[in-house]
């Protein structure tokens, strides 16, 4: 669970407290499995491999926030 919400903070500072951070704080579901870590967000179809550890996930979610594809 720690590593979840390691993950979940990043997203957060990324989103910040406008638009889908606060829309979709619940809707986002971050979940680890065989594949590693994913991110399902806002109804997107399928969800965003984010990599298999926590620091990849971190930087996978910062890379999307810097891009602004679907994150902000």
């Amino acid at each position: 669970m720690e590593d979840e919400r390691r993950i979940r903070e990043t997203l957060y500072e990324i989103l910040g407290e406008e638009g889908c951070g606060i829309s979709c704080e619940e809707d986002a579901d971050i979940f680890h499995d065989e594949e590693g870590w994913k991110l399902m967000l806002c109804g997107f179809m399928e969800p965003w491999k984010l990599g298999a550890t926590v620091e990849q996930a971190r930087a996978s979610l910062k890379d999307l926030g810097a891009m602004r594809y679907g994150l902000s």
